[in-house]
């Protein structure tokens, strides 16, 4: 198999890795902890969705169905290209938990909501830019050196996916000098939108899935521009003060979002630093996000570049 010496040496570095108890990341109580066995099992819970989800695109389209939404050659060839890699982490990630005497998670049943070849790359250019977010975010979270060594050769292939599905859709490859990484919890909540049901076989992770959050409408936003929320009856107060919490290069940032009736939240313009695939969750506090502040969210919508 292509790449396999270079697998094989990764493999043996994390077979070898010592492990330890690391805390989990600001906002849990002090009592939860995680540790690289839990990451690891994270990262291959997202790599299964993702290698379901390409496998099940390349099974029901065509190149021919690929050419007529409008994506030329070599397209179809490179979506197979990414769909290998997402199989190949799959099995990386796989055999080094097996290495390391662990049960690894299984895939589960899955529900990608799109209908078409262009759905397909829409949501796939969403799925890329959280995987990188989400090992981005994990990688202070690791103990052990060849975990971060494992997990950042998966991330800049995650990354070329990501800015390739992006430029097929005519949007920037790179639309920010900085990536955004997202903690378990956000990232986990974005996953579980997907996750139908999931063998029992599978350990419980220690993380929890937030309610979703979607925008309305469904466009691609300028800095600037007014930008409104739709949560679901019951999940928000609307007799208290709500904050968007958008994630940024450099920081989340704090804008007060108020109540337009219909469970829906408007923030008058997006801060400025919002470029590309942005992240955005509904609290109270305004003055720090974490696991206990969030109330909704992530939403994921799209921010036009600031040049």
């Amino acid at each position: 198999m292509k790449y396999s010496l270079a697998m094989l040496g990764l493999a043996a570095a994390v077979y070898a890795a010592p492990t330890a108890l690391v805390a989990r990341g600001p906002g849990l109580p002090a009592t939860v902890a995680v540790n690289d066995y839990d990451i690891l099992q994270y990262a291959l819970t997202l790599e299964h969705l993702e290698d379901k989800f390409y496998r099940d695109a390349i099974a029901k389209y065509s190149e021919a169905d690929f050419v007529n939404a409008g994506f030329p050659d070599p397209f179809y060839k490179n979506l197979k290209e990414i769909s290998y890699d997402e199989t190949t982490h799959v099995s990386f990630l796989t055999t080094a938990l097996k290495g390391l005497k662990q049960n690894p998670v299984a895939e589960c049943k899955y529900n990608f909501p799109y209908t078409s070849p262009s759905g397909f790359v829409m949501l796939s250019s969403i799925l890329e830019g959280v995987g990188v977010s989400a090992y981005l975010g994990a990688a202070n979270r690791i103990a052990s050196k060849a975990y971060i060594t494992a997990a950042g050769s998966i991330l800049t292939v995650e990354s070329r996916h990501s800015a390739y599905i992006r430029s097929a859709l005519h949007e920037s490859p790179f639309p920010a000098p900085f990536d955004v990484p997202l903690d378990f919890n956000p990232v986990y909540s974005l996953a579980a939108q997907f996750i139908v049901s999931c063998p029992a076989s599978n350990g419980k992770l220690p993380f929890t899935a937030f309610p979703a959050l979607a925008v309305a409408p469904e466009s691609v936003y300028k800095v600037g521009s007014p930008i409104t929320f739709v949560s679901k009856k019951g999940q928000l107060d609307s007799s208290k003060q709500v904050y968007a919490v958008f994630y940024i290069p450099g920081g989340p940032v704090f804008v007060k979002a108020t109540y337009a009736g219909n469970y829906k939240y408007t923030v008058a313009a997006l801060p400025k630093g919002a470029s590309g695939q942005t992240y955005a969750v509904l609290q109270y506090n305004g003055a720090k996000v974490d696991d206990s502040t969030i109330i909704v969210g992530p939403a994921v919508f799209e921010v036009c570049p600031p040049y």
